[in-house]
């Protein structure tokens, strides 16, 4: 089946109370909740203690701008989360859709998180076997644990393993996997060659393979991604494309750009 015909429509995570979290960490409300509290504490104190009052305007602006931040991000986890906007399911539906996929043999995920996408595409190819692989930093409330937890709930706990790894340098022989994919996870790893984990993900795919990597592809971390595309061209991969997923998945760069993933493109393509 192609993927374009996938019943990926039929599919609804979290719908037995699985934790898939959000792209939104919790730690981010906390530091900029943290300021905004602490710049609102020094106004009180400039204007009742110290009575300085230019001081206590500026403490007062920067308590009032980190309120905006908080109720700014505060929408964008909304508008991830499945139960509000959707985006996170959306794009992993996205992604996954443009994987010319045939269902058998086995699928890594760098970067599964929660194991959202894993389990999605466990579901979507009840013949795959999926492997989740991810660093699981402090950042996000992600574990092996809960990736585990989900894929149990959701009935593809057989089909799906998870392991910790960096996707620096994967802990996997070449050419182990019939598919790779990974989504929003590059950009994430400080002073990382971006082109340098792409080749390192596509190192561990099976000549023939497939592979789908979405990311925020800033030009300044990623360099020209139109020649990357055709260095792999030039290097024998096929049907290389990139596709414009912040218009694809988000329905507009602005809209993309506003929940701070505004330059998404997907990688996809055949080694």
């Amino acid at each position: 089946m192609k993927p374009n015909q996938l019943p990926q429509e039929r599919i609804r995570l979290g719908a037995h109370g699985e934790d898939y979290g959000s792209w939104m960490s919790n730690p981010v409300f906390y530091i900029v909740g943290g300021m905004a509290v602490l710049a609102a504490f020094m106004a009180a104190l400039s204007f009742l203690v110290f009575r300085l009052f230019v001081l206590g305007i500026l403490f007062s602006v920067a308590a009032a701008a980190m309120l905006a931040l908080l109720l700014w991000i505060a929408w964008i986890r909304r508008q991830y989360a499945s139960d509000g906007g959707g985006i996170m399911a959306r794009v992993h539906r996205k992604v996954l859709s443009h994987l010319d996929f045939e269902g058998r043999g086995t699928l890594l995920e760098v970067g599964c998180g929660s194991g959202a996408m894993t389990i999605l595409a466990a579901l979507l190819w009840p013949e795959a076997r999926v492997v989740g692989v991810d660093y699981w930093g402090a950042v996000y409330n992600y574990s092996k644990e809960c990736c585990e937890k989900n894929a149990a709930s959701e009935g593809v706990a057989d089909r799906c393993r998870f392991q910790r790894g960096d996707a620096r340098r994967l802990d996997f022989p070449d050419q182990s996997f019939d598919a790779v994919v990974s989504n929003y996870v590059y950009h994430n790893i400080m002073g990382a060659d971006m082109q340098g984990l792409l080749l390192e993900t596509l190192r561990v795919l099976k000549k023939g393979g497939v592979f789908a990597l979405n990311d925020d592809m800033k030009p300044k971390a990623y360099g020209d991604m139109e020649a990357f595309a055709q260095k792999l061209r030039d290097m024998g991969y096929q049907d290389v494309r990139l596709i414009d997923t912040a218009q694809e998945a988000f329905g507009s760069h602005q809209r993309a750009a506003m929940m701070m993933l505004g330059n998404s493109r997907l990688l996809v393509g055949r080694k």
